[in-house]
């Protein structure tokens, strides 16, 4: 599998991946829309799930790059993930939103509401819309049933700031949203 997928190298620092995913087009069957928020997670700092090693829950988020780690958090909502890194490594980034432009209907049948703002903004909410389960955990995101296509308009404005939902390094500023998004999960601070 080619590393380079919508002109992003995810044999890099999940933080520099999670920057650059910002304003890419993420399609699971057809069903999404543009990156608007992310968070980068590295084996190095306590809050990630690859902190202690790898274990039958996180083992996909040890590679390869360019490929999902899905988990339940909370036993709850389903959270998507792109790992990141060499083989081994252990970082990844948390997709946290999307700008809706795909299937909107399905989207809306699935979260059981019409507003927009609200169908992809959260990870759980995210998944929810995009129909994303365990059973996407370990795929390429180079193929079905993810595509990832490259921004279409030119530079894109992202804001960086301090991860949310979590007690452990939430000082790290590994949270990335695209400025001016009304589909972020929360504000940025």
């Amino acid at each position: 599998m080619d590393n380079y997928l919508a002109g992003i190298d995810f044999n890099a620092p999940s933080a520099e991946v999670a920057r650059r995913l910002i304003g890419v087009t993420l399609l699971v069957d057809g069903v999404g829309g543009r990156i608007v928020e992310a968070e980068a997670y590295d084996r190095s700092e306590p809050a990630a799930h690859s902190f202690n090693g790898p274990t039958p829950r996180n083992f996909s988020m040890f590679g390869p790059p360019g490929r999902s780690y899905v988990y339940r958090s909370h036993g709850l909502h389903w959270c998507l993930n792109f790992v990141c890194r060499e083989e081994g490594h252990g970082a990844g980034v948390l997709i946290r939103a999307l700008e809706p432009l795909a299937g909107l209907a399905q989207m809306r049948a699935r979260r059981g509401l019409d507003d927009e703002r609200l169908l992809c903004a959260g990870p759980g909410r995210l998944c929810q819309a995009l129909g994303v389960t365990r059973a996407h955990n370990n795929l390429a995101l180079d193929a079905a049933p993810f595509t990832l296509l490259a921004p279409e308009r030119g530079v894109v404005e992202v804001l960086a700031g301090p991860r949310i939902g979590i007690r452990k390094a939430m000082e790290l500023p590994w949270r990335f949203g695209l400025a001016g998004s009304r589909f972020l999960s929360k504000p940025m601070r």
